[in-house]
């Protein structure tokens, strides 16, 4: 196992800190991250109804970048991405590591769970001469394991492939093992920082991160795209683009921010470069329960916002919006009606009124 200098952990911890919203000391956070170093946690990953596009999230990981997380940061036991080996002899790889890591390791399940027809249709390997579904294995070392990561949004809410009508009985993590075990970390796919982020936070503190009532970590999900959007002035002053070239909230293109809980405005993507709205796309609620299903289609408005406070049609948001009244719009909107913000304009007073 390569070295880490403390210099080089304690640079890590420094942005680790800064950018995970730990109120803790640098060096508690290296503290927890020298710990990762020596071999500790023990990582099983296994995969299921997915794309493999949360693996490939994590390997744009930046802070750091994914030899640090593979070589230095954890011990990963399994991967199927990465394995040398395959067949009955990777099988007996990760079961074995399971068994001997008892309690010790954290499982990282990517990809919904098909269970129809006892899960017939996920197998991913043999064992004892038949079919290993992935719905046992789940169960298995999930039973096993210290803590369950589900990463991505197929793992932790189903995703695409439990979408309508969902011919393999796909379900979530959540279904198989105990909620209680389980830190949802949803995104189709999900940022890497969220991922590296949670694992740091168990190591700091042996405990899971808190969560909200879906199960993920509030220091990545706790607030809206809609309160820290770039765009958000345009949607305060009633201009909505009506095409991908125009300036303008995304809001009738389709977008999801107004309901979408996590950090994508403020964290961006691929190193801080950039994300979905800054790209000129508008957001599709990956990270919230029922997608696909309840936040499609994708460039379609939203059949209802609900804000707080407000309840309405996308059809006939515009005109809520534009009439600037404070009937039903939410507290939140209430100051920037009061101020003249919504709408653009604030009536001047004329000389002599108070």
């Amino acid at each position: 196992m390569n070295k880490i200098s403390r210099r080089e952990f304690l640079k890590f911890a420094s942005f680790t800190a800064a950018t995970l919203g730990l109120s803790q000391s640098v060096p508690e956070v290296a503290y927890a991250l020298e710990n990762a170093a020596k071999g500790q946690p023990p990582v099983i990953w296994i995969q299921g109804a997915s794309c493999t596009g949360c693996s490939v999230s994590l390997l744009n990981s930046v802070h750091p970048d994914i030899k640090e997380i593979l070589l230095e940061i954890i011990n990963l036991k399994f991967h199927p991405n990465i394995s040398a080996a395959t067949g009955h002899v990777a099988v007996e790889a990760f079961l074995g590591e399971a068994e001997k890591n008892k309690g010790k390791f954290f499982l990282v399940v990517e990809g919904a769970v098909p269970t129809k027809d006892n899960g017939v249709y996920c197998s991913i390997g043999e064992k004892d001469g038949r079919e290993l579904y992935f719905s046992e294995v789940v169960k298995e070392l999930g039973e096993k394991a210290k803590a369950v990561i589900a990463i991505g949004t197929c793992a932790a809410f189903g995703g695409i492939p439990a979408a309508d009508p969902n011919p393999t009985g796909c379900v979530p993590v959540t279904e198989i093992i105990d909620p209680k075990k389980v830190l949802n970390i949803p995104g189709c796919p999900p940022h890497p920082d969220w991922f590296v982020g949670s694992l740091a936070h168990v190591l700091l503190y042996n405990e899971l991160p808190k969560t909200d009532k879906f199960g993920r970590p509030k220091m990545f999900y706790e607030g809206i795209i809609h309160d820290n959007c770039p765009r958000r002035q345009y949607f305060d002053n009633s201009i909505f683009a009506k095409d991908f070239s125009e300036p303008g909230c995304l809001l009738l293109l389709g977008c999801k921010g107004p309901v979408t809980h996590s950090d994508c405005p403020t964290r961006l993507w691929n190193g801080g470069v950039n994300w979905c709205i800054k790209a000129g796309h508008p957001c599709i609620g990956c990270t919230e329960p029922g997608f696909p299903d309840k936040t499609g289609p994708i460039y379609e408005k939203m059949p209802e916002i609900k804000l707080p406070g407000i309840s309405a049609s996308a059809d006939t948001f515009g005109e809520v919006v534009g009439a600037a009244t404070a009937i039903g719009l939410g507290a939140h909107l209430i100051g920037n009606i009061a101020t003249g913000r919504l709408g653009g304009h604030k009536k001047k007073k004329k000389e002599g009124e108070e």
